[in-house]
């Protein structure tokens, strides 16, 4: 796409950078058939493509407005654009740029960057958001309507799942092989099965994971809601503590840093954008960075070709896997959940439009809950459709949104789990781990 950077940016590296983005542009709109905004609203401008244009004119000295800021916010960053993209525009980082620019030009409204910060501040706070989940979940019949629909499901026994048979407790670290797990801000609390169930299949597999205390956000939740100072993430500093939390770690001998949130992971595999202009920072980002694996890339990678699944009747065999747009489009990681689940005796039930966002986003369906509602809306019939007796995913957001109201007009047995649940049980409890090697 030509382009004319005005004055301002030209000879600068954020002007250098949306340069060759908006350059690497055809216009051809292939992005627009997977956009999820688009497909709800039909507005062009609520279109990678027409996004992009609108960003390109910011870039060309064109006067910012609040109609540009409105349909830039309503995007998901879902990145289903970059995965459709023949030409490889890196539409994500085209947004970031956009979006420091923008915060500077035309600030938001004083009420508007409260509400962002206090979100981002909340959400990092593992500790206070565990306190006010738990109360939320206590006093849930005397909370207002508007209030109770946003409180996300307690965790619990599903109703066709019974618990794990390897029970609830951490397992001991007495493997010489050792990973990291993030302690988390929102899923320590709000699924916290989900790290003790990877931890007991790590276990198995002859790996101790284990949390650094002191290790909490990894600076996601300041990115989601917007904020900006000098033109980058306002996480900045959140990130830099957990970097110098974890390095110790790596550097005394742990193996990586598994990610059982797609979202946190995406992040933090993105470190060395964040830092690649800190000197002081930018060799740590980048070792964390390479350490840094999802959960499923480690399981896949340890778990023997030849293992046999344990066959257990009351585990539910149809199952539904929601792949996170963290994952599949923002890590490119497909297919991997998919092919353990089906080697663990699950049959896994397609599901249409399965490269759609289910409107989670981060804190996007706090920030646009309409649109988040009609995405969810509509991704939980396409996941009731299929048939399954469970979804999983592989993201706490994902999680956590898509089991709000889940029973209304769908097949009321269906959870919600994390994918690791589903495979501990019908893992083994016992694995040679040398059928790899």
């Amino acid at each position: 796409m030509q382009t004319s950077l005005s004055a301002e940016f030209q000879n600068t590296a954020p002007g250098r950078q949306a340069e060759k983005i908006l350059r690497a542009c055809v216009h051809c709109g292939l992005c627009n058939a997977t956009c999820p905004t688009y497909e709800l609203l039909g507005d062009e401008r609520d279109s990678p493509r027409g996004r992009i244009y609108q960003m390109k004119q910011l870039f060309e000295g064109h006067a910012v407005s609040r109609s540009l800021r409105l349909h830039l916010d309503r995007c998901l960053r879902c990145r289903a654009c970059e995965t459709t993209c023949p030409s490889g525009v890196q539409y994500n980082t085209l947004l970031e740029l956009s979006h420091a620019t923008l915060d500077r030009k035309l600030p938001r409204s004083l009420g508007d960057r409260m509400r962002r910060r206090a979100l981002g501040r909340f959400i990092a706070n593992g500790t206070g958001f565990a306190r006010l989940l738990r109360l939320g979940w206590r006093c849930r019949r005397l909370l207002p309507t508007a209030v109770r629909r946003w409180l996300p499901p307690q965790p619990s026994p599903q109703p066709n799942l019974n618990p794990a048979p390897a029970g609830t407790k951490w397992p001991p670290r007495r493997h010489a092989r050792k990973m990291i797990a993030l302690a988390g801000c929102v899923q320590s609390a709000a699924t916290p099965n989900t790290n003790l169930a990877a931890a007991r299949v790590l276990d198995r597999l002859g790996i101790s994971l284990f949390e650094v205390g002191a290790a909490r956000c990894c600076g996601a939740a300041q990115l989601h809601t917007g904020g900006h100072t000098g033109g980058e993430p306002a996480g900045l500093a959140a990130a830099r503590a957990l970097i110098d939390q974890w390095l110790p770690h790596l550097q005394s001998g742990a193996e990586a840093i598994v990610m059982t949130a797609s979202g946190c992971g995406l992040t933090i595999k993105e470190y060395p954008q964040w830092f690649a202009n800190e000197p002081a920072y930018r060799e740590k980002a980048r070792q964390i960075s390479a350490k840094t694996l999802d959960l499923s890339e480690v399981v896949a990678r340890e778990l023997p070709h030849d293992y046999a699944p344990a066959r257990r009747q009351e585990s539910p065999r149809k199952v539904a896997f929601h792949a996170p747009c963290t994952l599949q489009h923002g890590q490119r990681t497909r297919g991997v959940v998919e092919a353990m689940l089906t080697r663990g005796g699950y049959t896994l039930c397609e599901v249409r439009d399965a490269h759609l966002c289910c409107g989670a986003a981060g804190t996007y369906s706090i920030l646009q809950p309409k649109l988040a509602a009609q995405l969810r809306q509509n991704k939980q019939a396409a996941l009731a459709a299929s048939g399954a007796q469970v979804v999983c995913t592989a993201n706490v957001g994902c999680q956590m949104h898509l089991g709000m109201n889940f029973t209304q007009g769908t097949n009321s047995t269906q959870s919600v789990v994390h994918w690791i649940e589903l495979l501990e049980r019908v893992l083994p409890p016992q694995i040679n781990t040398n059928a790899n090697g």
